[in-house]
């Protein structure tokens, strides 16, 4: 065979890289062919861009809609403030706090203490600021109350801390305390007399302006906290005394200070003291021999247990100490007194 021959036998199809004749595509074979399917690639591309442009631009709105929702939720909560757990130690009263400690010993703290007890601290926070020493610590705003509560029971106070400057300290705590039915005419007054003296306000009038109070409530206020301190101890306690009694205490001071000293002095020495009221009624009396005469003392133990009172009017009182009389012994003295009138 001729050389010519063997090589036209020759299949170089399989070689790599080459592909059969059905494999190649169709190119134009003219320039308006050429340009139209460049196009056609073109508009393709196009299309696969405007799909992903589309996907994406989806994808951004649904994001777009779930961060309005959480800014929206963020929203209810502007100006709030996180309240948090503090060890009662670190916590101390405030200078104006305007609680008595007797308010620690009262059927109403009681009952608090109990709900304390119950839910394991605090439900409603009480408020403190941060002080600069001892580092770490804490100076209530409000909440007195709810503090000793939580310290006598050794438990965490649940507690909103806030910078704040000291006059509007004192214009909450008197806000959020003034507020409760249980804060006496006397506790506001001697709260009030603090703040003027430590020049928290320049006047009686900025002060009742401040706490939105009339200042003739505010100046009533101070006058029972100005009561001389042998008047406020003749009540068995200041927490008795009342906006009422300001006048009539007053008019007996002005007309006879030494003779309401003198029975202010007398009422405080006795045991048990009477009623506020009738506190009331023997140190306004203008009449000296209209004040109370102890007719009698029972004693048990060498201590006074009770005593029987007459007035000038022929009024009669007859007290004894809780737990001076067995159940027996009280029921033996009604029966007493109920033949007594038969």
């Amino acid at each position: 065979m001729s050389l010519k021959n063997k090589a036209a036998k020759l299949d170089f199809s399989n070689l790599p890289g080459l592909a059969s004749d059905a494999e190649v595509p169709a190119r134009p074979k003219t320039a308006p062919g050429a340009m139209m399917a460049f196009a056609n690639e073109a508009r393709s591309d196009l299309l696969r861009e405007n799909e992903v442009l589309q996907a994406k631009a989806r994808q951004a709105e649904a994001l777009q809609g779930r961060l309005d929702e959480a800014l929206n939720e963020l929203r209810q909560w502007d100006g709030a403030k996180a309240s948090r757990l503090i060890d009662p130690a670190l916590i101390r009263p405030s200078r104006w706090a305007n609680r008595h400690e007797l308010n620690f010993n009262t059927p109403l703290f009681d009952k608090l203490k109990a709900e304390v007890a119950d839910a394991g601290s605090n439900v409603q926070p009480i408020k403190v600021r941060p002080v600069a020493e001892p580092a770490g610590s804490f100076e209530v705003v409000y909440g007195h109350r709810r503090l000793e509560a939580c310290r006598q029971l050794g438990l965490p106070v649940l507690c909103l801390v806030d910078n704040i400057e000291d006059r509007a300290l004192f214009v909450e705590m008197e806000r959020e305390n003034r507020g409760r039915k249980d804060l006496s005419a006397w506790e506001q007054g001697m709260m009030y007399r603090r703040a003027l003296d430590a020049g928290l306000f320049p006047s009686l009038r900025q002060l009742a302006a401040s706490i939105g109070m009339q200042p003739g409530n505010v100046s009533t206020a101070l006058q029972i906290a100005a009561l001389p301190d042998a008047v406020v101890q003749a009540f068995a306690s200041p927490l008795d005394l009342q906006f009422r009694f300001v006048a009539p205490l007053k008019a007996a001071l002005e007309r006879d200070e030494a003779g309401v000293i003198e029975r202010a002095r007398t009422l405080a020495a006795q045991s048990p003291r009477p009623g506020a009221r009738e506190v009331l009624a023997r140190l306004t009396a203008q009449d000296g021999n209209a004040s109370l005469s102890r007719q009698m003392r029972y004693t048990q133990g060498g201590k006074v247990v009770g005593s029987c009172d007459k007035d000038a009017q022929g009024n009669m009182t007859l007290r004894f100490k809780a737990g001076a009389l067995t159940p027996d012994k009280e029921k033996r003295l009604q029966e007493l007194l109920a033949k007594f009138f038969d």
